[in-house]
């Protein structure tokens, strides 16, 4: 037992987790609680399955931190990664993927591997012998969560995410709607046509913002609070934080002309993007939300060209649990008072798709290497991997700490740049050279 690496989720950190270990030579259990266990937001049984979108965000790995993310995922032979771009959609300079087929061809690949195992039931309690790594995500089951929290002895923190409506394609106005990337954004005609934008006038605009702030809403119970994630908050707490809020977000009309009307410049514009590679589903954009059912169907069908919509499935809202991990972490991602369990992924307070799955690489390569006998450094502070992990480890002000998106402000800064707006394309540019290069050297290492 101690030879082997249990992982808790099969989500994309456990699952990355799991490949990165294997592919060291480890052997490998996966313990993933559904089917059996199901929860509010899944739907399927696989691994790696998408629920909160279908976009792993910008590819640019020059220009944008993610897109680095990317990079360093790519280049450590990353399963994720390499899913992701056999199921990718166009998305403009996005990565966007086909999500049910990502999610079987990522469950094949790990249940394919000769040194990786599943085992289908919930755990409940901290192992105190072992090599773990937990991986539960933003849902973590009430009995382990618990039993975290007894460990820890703090309050487990959580916040709320919320799940953006699918439309099926074949019910919208097509009269009214148009295909275009936000600026012609994309190397192909499919990149550069790969959403789909709704305009609205000043009055619909104005209209559509009052009937979203009447809606009935999700109640929370007694003793919840929501303390929401800024890069998935429902669109009514946009609205409520101003009546211009989600025309400056995810309604902002810059970057496109109406196919229908060329003269007539859109005061807002509802932007859906193709979940599946038959493009018969649509999701839109930015539009997490936690209005009722009822009140959403009202609502969302006042947006032009959606009079008529039909929904494959409406928004949601759920708990995201995560640790206050600059406190209880070291720096190789284990538990001070139990270093034989590491944690990754969502639950560490990192949050999106991409980071959860390089929080997952680094620590299936960290574990493996320790249960090899060998030490490994943790990924270098200048890379896009080093710099979320330190973020997570120490880095943070535990007192207000709230999950993170990789960003270049968690970078060091690169002596002799510029800073400020204007000298931003270059200074980004110097973060990704220093990174890549670090990157391929600590890679280097490992081989």
């Amino acid at each position: 037992m101690t030879q082997t690496l249990h992982i808790i989720g099969g989500g994309m950190a456990g699952s990355e987790a799991a490949w990165q270990a294997a592919n060291m030579g480890v052997q490998v259990v996966i313990h993933e609680m559904r089917p059996k266990v199901e929860t509010f937001a899944h739907r399927t049984g696989h691994l790696a399955e998408m629920v909160c979108s279908n976009s792993f965000r910008s590819d640019d790995d020059e220009q944008n931190a993610v897109g680095l993310l990317h990079w360093e995922m790519r280049a450590a032979n990353g399963l994720i990664m390499a899913t992701a771009d056999k199921h990718r959609l166009p998305a403009g300079g996005a990565l966007a993927v086909d999500r049910d087929p990502f999610a079987a061809s990522v469950t094949e690949a790990l249940k394919a591997h000769q040194n990786i195992s599943v085992d289908y039931g919930e755990i409940s309690e901290l192992p105190n012998e072992g090599h773990w790594i937990i991986a539960t995500g933003p849902l973590t089951s009430t009995a382990l969560g618990a039993a975290i929290q007894e460990e820890t002895g703090a309050d487990r923190l959580a916040f709320f995410d919320a799940i953006a409506p699918i439309i099926y394609a074949d019910s919208i106005d097509m009269d009214i709607a148009w295909l275009q990337s936000r600026y012609d954004k994309g190397d192909t005609e499919e990149e550069r046509k790969a959403y789909l934008n709704c305009p609205m006038t000043k009055d619909e605009y104005e209209a559509f913002i009052d009937a979203l702030l009447a809606a009935d809403k999700t109640e929370f119970h007694e003793g919840e609070t929501a303390g929401y994630f800024d890069g998935c908050l429902p669109i009514e707490v946009m609205a409520e934080r101003g009546r211009e809020t989600l025309r400056f977000g995810p309604m902002k009309p810059v970057g496109l002309t109406n196919a229908h009307k060329p003269d007539d410049k859109p005061y807002a514009v509802v932007q859906l993007r193709r979940d599946n590679a038959m493009g018969t589903l649509l999701n839109i954009v930015g539009f997490q939300t936690k209005m009722k059912y009822g009140a959403q169907t009202d609502v969302l069908k006042m947006i032009p060209g959606l009079e008529n919509a039909s929904f494959a499935r409406l928004g949601g809202i759920h708990r995201n649990t995560f640790i206050n991990s600059p406190t209880l972490l070291d720096n190789q991602m284990r538990l001070k008072s139990k270093p034989n369990i590491r944690f990754a992924g969502q639950v560490t307070g990192v949050e999106g798709y991409v980071e959860s799955a390089a929080m997952g690489l680094l620590a299936g390569r960290l574990a493996a290497a320790e249960i090899l006998g060998t030490h490994m450094t943790t990924a270098p502070l200048n890379t896009a991997m080093g710099a979320l992990v330190h973020h997570i480890t120490g880095g943070a002000e535990a007192k207000t700490f709230q999950p993170m998106n990789v960003n270049f402000g968690l970078f060091q800064p690169v002596d002799g740049l510029k800073g400020g707006r204007r000298g931003r394309k270059d200074r980004y540019k110097a973060y990704t050279d220093r990174a890549k290069a670090e990157w391929q050297s600590w890679l280097a290492l490992q081989a």
